[in-house]
C-alpha cells in the first residue's frame, strides 16, 4: 500500500509540473516512428534524452522540416525533465514572443523575462512557424529574443526546434544584426541535430486518404495506429 501511494503522490507531482510548464501535449520517446526517419541517430537522441546536456548547462537546436519530428522529440525531454524534477518551461516561439511583447504594454516585461529566464531547462518549439508580430513602436522580436537568450547563455539550457534555416532567422526575426548575435550566443555553438526527412504528418494523410479511396472502391481500408 505504501509502494502504491508513493507511486500515486509522484504521478501527481509530475502532473503538477506538467500543467505548469506549459507542455499541453504529452510525447514519450517510446512513441517515436524511429523506422520513419533512418537517417536520425536513435542512440545520440536517447543519450540526450538523459538529459546531461540541461545539467551541463548546453543548449540544443533542432533543425529539419515541418513533420519530421522535432517537436516530439523536444515535447518527449520535456516530459523526462518533469519526471526528473528539472525545472522546464515550453512554448511555440510566437506565443513566447507575444507573451513579451504583451509585457511592454501592461509594465510586467521585466518580471515576464525574468519568469522565462528562470527554468533549468526552457523549450522554445516551432521558429519560424506562425506570424510574428510587429509593430513600429515596439522592439524586433530580434530584440525580445536576443534579451531571454543572453540572459539565459551559460546559465541554463534552451533548446529550440525551427523549421527554416538558421539563415532566414534574421529575415523571420526581423533584425539580421541582433539574430546573428542570438546565433553566435546561441544556435552556433549548441548541439545540433539536423533531421533530414519526410514529413510524418503527409504520410499520415497519404494513409488515410489511400484508405478512403479503397474503402470507396469496396476494398479493404489500411488502419493505422499514431
Amino acid at each position: 500500500m505504501l509502494g502504491v501511494e508513493a507511486a500515486h503522490k509522484l504521478e501527481q507531482r509530475i502532473t503538477r509540473r506538467v500543467d505548469s510548464s506549459g507542455l499541453v501535449e504529452r510525447k514519450a520517446l517510446e512513441a517515436f516512428d524511429w523506422n520513419f526517419q533512418p537517417k536520425l541517430d536513435k542512440a545520440f537522441v536517447l543519450e540526450l534524452a538523459r538529459l546531461d546536456f540541461v545539467r551541463r548547462r548546453d543548449d540544443l537546436v533542432i533543425t529539419g522540416k515541418t513533420g519530421t519530428g522535432k517537436s516530439h522529440i523536444l515535447k518527449a525531454f520535456g516530459m523526462r525533465a518533469c519526471e526528473q524534477s528539472v525545472r522546464m518551461r515550453y512554448a511555440r516561439c510566437v506565443d513566447l514572443l507575444d507573451d513579451l511583447h504583451a509585457g511592454l504594454a501592461d509594465g510586467s516585461y521585466a518580471r515576464r523575462l525574468k519568469a522565462w529566464a528562470r527554468p533549468e531547462l526552457l523549450i522554445i518549439d516551432d521558429v519560424g512557424l506562425g506570424q510574428v508580430k510587429k509593430r513600429d513602436d515596439e522592439p524586433t522580436a530580434a530584440h525580445t529574443l536576443y534579451n531571454l537568450v543572453d540572459r539565459r547563455h551559460g546559465r541554463a539550457s534552451t533548446a529550440i526546434t525551427s523549421n527554416i534555416a538558421l539563415s532566414d532567422w534574421g529575415r523571420y526575426l526581423g533584425d539580421a544584426t541582433l539574430t546573428a548575435a542570438i546565433l553566435d550566443r546561441l544556435a552556433m555553438h549548441a548541439i545540433r541535430i539536423d533531421i533530414d526527412g519526410p514529413s510524418y504528418r503527409q504520410h499520415l494523410a497519404h494513409e488515410r486518404a489511400a484508405g478512403r479511396g479503397a474503402k470507396a472502391n469496396g476494398g479493404p481500408a489500411t488502419e493505422r495506429h499514431e
